[in-house]
């Protein structure tokens, strides 16, 4: 099921040359692309100032659209930018929660659904959603567009599919997983609805992951056929040595973070700090210079 993708992580961290190299080496060893776009203001500013463009123009530059290209976020694209999207079929993985958390924006995915732009849900990443639970997404993403559009946002099945198939499709998977069928992967989760809280969800079991949400564990995740976690456990790690060793680092990461405040890290971008931390927290760095 693993499958490999190139994934500079930002513009931030990359330059143009290594970009348009990237996209050289995804489409002739034939995977996809996918970065961080069009997140923030910030983000907007730093390309307008360095590169003389939006983060869109700056990409389609870099040959970063097509529909084996797809961003995360992708929040404040223009209505002339989503025509380039539909046109491209580039597409967008919604992280609702992580864009409420740092307050980034509302991704204008009722816009980008009506005109057939791929579209899947993600969560971004621990350090910007803490949650990483793609069910609470399910209904965060509803709630936040029915706020923000009213009778316009998606329905309830809508999000589901784009936690589902839209994001096979993103992958460029839709023919092996993203929907229970004949001949597909059997890549599920099975959750428990006899609870006191989930009273009528099968009269509506398309929507109710959204409209209602279930706030409890699964009962078991299978990937690709095989049971990785069952009643409460994971079958396949040692979750105790897994969790000492997580605290280990986390105190080591606190003690680094009492060593910067807000100012000296916006001074120090990119490579640089990363360097620093993994060398103060002792992982091992692999760098191919050129």
């Amino acid at each position: 099921m693993a499958q490999v993708v190139v994934a500079p992580c930002s513009l931030f961290s990359v330059n143009t040359e290594i970009m348009i190299e990237a996209a050289k080496l995804a489409r002739a060893n034939k995977v996809r692309l996918h970065t961080h776009l069009v997140e923030t203001i910030d983000e907007e500013n730093y390309c307008l100032e360095f590169y003389g463009k939006r983060p869109l123009a700056w990409a389609e530059e870099c040959n970063w659209v097509g529909s084996d290209v797809w961003y995360a976020h992708g929040i404040h694209f223009s209505d002339e930018e989503l025509k380039v999207l539909e046109n491209t079929g580039t597409g967008v993985a919604h992280c609702p929660v992580s864009n409420m958390k740092l307050s980034s924006g509302i991704a204008k995915i009722p816009q980008m659904l009506e005109a057939g732009i791929p579209v899947g849900l993600a969560i971004d990443g621990c350090g910007s959603n803490d949650g990483s639970n793609l069910m609470a997404e399910i209904r965060s993403a509803y709630l936040l567009h029915r706020l923000n559009n009213s009778v316009t946002a998606p329905i309830g099945l809508d999000i589901l599919k784009l936690a589902t198939i839209g994001s096979a499709k993103l992958l460029g998977r839709e023919k092996d997983i993203g929907s229970l069928e004949v001949g597909k992967a059997a890549y599920l989760f099975m959750i428990d609805v006899s609870y006191l809280e989930q009273v009528g969800a099968l009269l509506d079991p398309e929507s109710f992951l959204a409209t209602v949400g279930y706030s409890r564990p699964v009962e078991l995740t299978m990937i690709n056929g095989s049971i990785v976690y069952q009643d409460g456990k994971m079958l396949t790690i040692d979750e105790e040595k897994i969790k000492l060793e997580a605290k280990k680092h986390l105190i080591k990461c606190i003690k680094i973070s009492r060593c910067f405040n807000r100012e000296s890290l916006l001074k120090i971008r990119g490579l640089s700090l990363c360097l620093k931390l993994f060398k103060l927290i002792n992982i091992p760095i692999y760098v191919t210079i050129k």
